[in-house]
């Protein structure tokens, strides 16, 4: 059990009969009336951001959850198939488990969330940055690095982000594995 005083962005908590993250909280104290904290839960089933309000005090059952390592192995109609770095135990997740799967490549470590009690997975996390090779952009043009124009460009994945145009097929660039946002082109 924990009360509102313990909230922290991440936490995992039972509430409506499901499993939520606190996405964000904030106490407030009005002028008149009791406190309160005003939250926005994420479920862990279905992706589905509330907004909730509970009482200052209010205590709600926390989930016990763990992060382990896996490395991506391959994808087939089954889903995705991790492994464990440490024992070699493979699992298969679903594709809509994983944040951001357009982004998975070959040997690729992962963060697998698990529900600690019932041994379920919750979600499947990349890393903040990921590295990916550009396979298909149009030519960039000599001098284009002044400007804050971009264009499609096709990764080693098969996924389309948005580039500057001083960008060119083979560069190896840094993507935001959250946004889909370029980053920065890294040194080879």
């Amino acid at each position: 059990m924990a009360s509102t005083a313990d909230f922290k962005n991440g936490m995992c908590i039972e509430y409506n009969h499901g499993l939520y993250f606190i996405i964000e909280f904030q106490h407030v104290k009005p002028g008149k009336g009791p406190a309160f904290v005003r939250t926005k839960l994420k479920n862990v089933k279905t992706g589905k951001v509330i907004d909730n309000t509970f009482t200052s005090g209010h205590k709600v059952n926390t989930a016990r959850i763990e992060r382990r390592n896996y490395q991506f192995l391959y994808k087939d109609d089954m889903g995705y198939n991790f492994m464990d770095s440490s024992t070699y135990e493979q699992i298969s997740i679903q594709e809509e488990l994983i944040d951001a799967p357009q982004f998975l490549k070959d040997g690729q470590e992962v963060e697998v969330i698990f529900h600690a009690e019932e041994e379920m997975i919750l979600g499947c996390e990349l890393p903040n940055h990921v590295i990916m090779e550009i396979t298909y952009t149009e030519p960039g043009l000599k001098g284009d690095t002044a400007t804050n124009a971009s264009k499609p460009a096709t990764t080693e994945t098969g996924a389309t982000i948005q580039v500057p145009l001083f960008v060119n097929e083979g560069d190896i660039v840094k993507v935001d594995s959250k946004t889909g946002n370029y980053v920065e082109r890294v040194k080879k």
